[in-house]
């Protein structure tokens, strides 16, 4: 695919339990690193790209963030509300009439990043072969991510194509929640609340998942500890540059 996608996906109806107390009053999206929210770095990254429209799920205090989000000028925000919570999985399908029949971004809001010398959507627009990949993911090393503490999440063959990290093994990558995907990976999806990774190992045994290794920053916001790590990080990168 040689195009940006012009619609993109923004998955924040979690309840971010991790990063309590923090959340208990403020849903993840609306936390803020330098005095920007994370939906708002999604967002400048989807405008920055070309994307033209986002779809936004939304359900654990789901009014702030659609209080929030009525600020923007750019880009069309589409919510598609909850009335359960529906997981990864389920709250993509829930949107699918929203998401259109071309391929489109898929975006964490946990997920910070910082552009290496290309910026990552347009590689993964660029990387992204619709007659042979379901899905491209954007893989980041686990030594250098700054709030990661897990042991990765796939293998990486020279051809990009994902395979599942080993039980109790190590990986030197880890899925950085943000993707390009084809609505075709959501074909005869379980019904209900159901995790993305389904459909991912869907994909793996079709050899259809593949990724490619992000070039910059990577700040996993998942607990109060990732958040300081992506604060101090930032404060010192760019001192003297707070958003309002």
């Amino acid at each position: 695919m040689k195009t940006i996608p012009q619609t993109a996906m923004i998955l924040a109806a979690g309840r971010g339990q991790r990063m309590r107390p923090i959340s208990d009053k403020t849903p993840k999206p609306l936390i803020s690193v330098q005095g920007h929210t994370l939906i708002d770095y999604s967002l400048d990254h989807l405008v920055a790209a070309g994307v033209k429209r986002v779809v936004v799920n939304i359900h654990y205090l789901g009014d702030l963030i659609a209080s929030h989000l009525k600020q923007r000028k750019e880009p069309e925000i589409i919510l598609s509300r909850e009335d359960e919570l529906l997981d990864t999985g389920g709250g993509l399908v829930n949107a699918l009439p929203h998401l259109g029949d071309a391929p489109f971004f898929i975006l964490n809001t946990d997920s910070l990043w910082l552009d290496g010398p290309t910026p990552a959507l347009q590689r993964l627009a660029a990387g992204y072969d619709e007659d042979s990949m379901d899905a491209l993911l954007l893989l980041h090393s686990t030594v250098e991510a700054y709030g990661y503490a897990g042991s990765g999440d796939f293998v990486v063959s020279p051809t990009g194509r994902l395979v599942r990290r080993p039980e109790r093994e190590q990986s030197p990558y880890a899925y950085m929640g943000i993707q390009i995907a084809h609505p075709r990976m959501f074909a005869d999806a379980p019904s209900g609340a159901f995790s993305l990774n389904v459909l991912f190992d869907r994909s793996l045994e079709a050899e259809r998942l593949y990724g490619i290794i992000h070039d910059g920053e990577w700040f996993h916001i998942g607990t109060p500890d990732g958040l300081d790590q992506a604060e101090s990080y930032m404060a010192e990168r760019f001192p003297g540059i707070r958003h309002r």
